[in-house]
């Protein structure tokens, strides 16, 4: 009667399958629904037939696909040369205030693109900051620049941080020794990056710019307002009057973010591979007379990303609450008027982490605590939906509201749109609640089984605690990207539920730029302290 039993528990081990049974139905429920919207693009692409197969191969795919491609690869490399360029320099050279630069250079991440893009737009816009700024000194406003150059500009200046992390935390880490060594060699400091540091620090610097390309090709908020049509434009526009080209472009733009995540990850499973022993700090390299240009360098930088659109922005909220609108803006704005927004982008991002961070818990505990093929493949599954654009996961899960057969009362529906957050940024609660589940000692578990306790209390008395700070962690995570999403906010949620994000969007598009502005400062504002305690000073260990 046991050796079945023992037969069985030795095959599925083999295979991979470790773990109670329980967590194992757990996971795969978990995986299913995780890939419940990438599996409704492809099922409603077969079942369109010779159709999608015809707009597979049309003009109508394959101009938006050449358009976010060159988009995509030349972003990525102007993010990776300006990323590569800040790490170096806050890393290994004697720039002024280097310590300031090291927590102001990541701090782009905290305003969204989208809202980025707006702040160019305002600001070259009739009445704007720059035809304020320069007509009394006898120049004329810039011309509006948008297409390709507006997306290329706004893009790269909120996406080099991508790069900038990895590169900077690699080269922060890398031993002195070999600087050292090319130094004597007569080598002078471009000839060492070139021949020393850049092969080290070069995996993490293609892990960023991956990342980077991956959310150029996922982005919408930019090039919809650029007016540079791309994949994910082309889905939102034939969403209703051409569904079969909408689902065949979406697929299209689902291959190639999961393609391209395919590759981020062994790009950075290489980086690791290839790090080098650290050792003592390196000798910092002295820029005599290019001190002026790289901080310079440094400042045009940030102040594209985050000092530039954050200075129009609460420009015009200023102009709005002094009464002072002018051309298509209101003469004022209500700051009332932004207490429901704000509500609901914090309800939506509260609802969202906690049922992330609950969803991925039985996963994380099958992967941190048994491992295998099996649960890996599981993992794979839940972490591809990160590569999944918002517009997708959010237009597949409307339409299935809409023709699945007894969903149709989650249409539009508060639960829809968070099933679609958690659906997209899920694998950011779980990464954290991986490392929670690690750091919990079992032997104290052990312990409480042994004086009587039952698996839940173990869990709520022992477990939790221990794992609070990663899981709060990941939730944060999950929060912060939750109050910035726009697609999946403008295709999923209810009539009349406004966020943050949908404000600033909808203010924008009716030219009420006061309205957009003072919405956009509450955003980035609270971004920041997110991003702050969440992203920066868990990188103050570099200094």
């Amino acid at each position: 009667m046991l050796r079945a039993p023992a037969l069985v528990g030795a095959a599925g081990r083999a295979a991979g399958f470790r773990g109670p049974p329980w967590l194992w139905v757990a996971a795969l429920v978990i995986a299913a629904l995780f890939a419940v919207p990438v599996g409704y693009l492809v099922v409603r692409n077969i079942s369109e037939g010779s159709e999608t197969l015809s707009i597979l191969f049309s003009r109508q795919t394959a101009d938006p696909l050449a358009n976010t491609l060159l988009l995509a690869v030349t972003v990525a490399a102007a993010s990776a040369a300006v990323g590569t360029l800040l790490a170096w320099l806050t890393m290994r050279t004697d720039l002024p205030l280097r310590g300031a630069w090291r927590v102001i250079c990541p701090l782009p991440l905290v305003l969204p693109s989208f809202v980025a893009a707006a702040a160019l737009l305002a600001a070259l816009s009739p009445g704007g900051m720059a035809e304020e700024v320069l007509n009394p000194i006898g120049l004329g406003a810039p011309s509006r620049i948008d297409g390709f150059w507006g997306a290329f500009f706004v893009l790269t200046a909120v996406c080099y941080p991508y790069v900038y992390l990895p590169a900077a935390a690699r080269i922060g880490g890398l031993p002195s020794s070999l600087e050292e060594a090319s130094r004597l060699l007569g080598e002078g400091a471009v000839g060492t990056f070139r021949r020393v540091v850049w092969p080290q620090v070069r995996s993490a610097v293609q892990a960023g710019t991956l990342l980077v390309f991956l959310y150029v090709v996922s982005d919408f908020g930019v090039v919809k307002l650029m007016g540079y049509p791309t994949l994910s434009t082309s889905v939102f526009v034939n969403r209703l009057y051409d569904a079969p080209l909408a689902f065949s472009l979406g697929l299209i733009l689902a291959v190639v973010a999961l393609a391209v995540a395919g590759l981020e990850r062994a790009s950075a499973n290489r980086a690791l591979a290839r790090l080098a022993p650290g050792g003592v700090r390196a000798q910092r390299v002295v820029l005599g007379p290019w001190k002026a240009p790289a901080t310079l360098a440094a400042l045009v930088a940030v102040g594209a990303g985050l000092i530039a659109p954050v200075v129009v922005l609460a420009w015009w909220a200023v102009r709005g609450l002094a009464g002072a609108g002018s051309g298509f803006d209101r003469t004022s704005v209500d700051l009332a008027a932004l207490g429901a927004p704000a509500l609901n982008t914090v309800i939506a991002g509260v609802v969202t982490a906690g049922v992330a961070v609950v969803v991925v818990l039985p996963l994380a505990y099958l992967t941190s605590r048994y491992g295998g093929r099996a649960a890996s493949a599981v993992h794979t599954v839940v972490a591809g939906s990160f590569a999944v654009p918002g517009l997708l996961i959010a237009l597949a899960v409307v339409f299935m509201a809409l023709k699945v057969p007894g969903l149709d009362f989650f249409y539009l529906t508060l639960p829809l749109l968070i099933f679609a957050y958690v659906v997209h940024f899920g694998v950011q609660a779980l990464r954290s609640a991986e490392v929670g589940v690690a750091t919990v000692d079992q032997r104290l578990e052990e312990a409480a089984q042994t004086l009587g306790a039952g698996r839940l209390r173990r869990l709520l008395r022992v477990a939790l605690p221990l794992m609070a700070p990663a899981l709060a962690a990941g939730g944060g995570l999950v929060l912060l990207s939750t109050m910035k999403e726009l697609p999946a906010t403008l295709l999923a949620s209810p009539v009349g539920f406004e966020t943050l994000a949908t404000r600033i969007w909808n203010a924008n598009e009716d030219g009420f730029l006061a309205d957009m502005g003072l919405a956009s400062v509450v955003l980035v504002a609270v971004s920041a302290v997110l991003t702050w305690l969440l992203v920066i000073r868990n990188s103050e260990h570099l200094r």
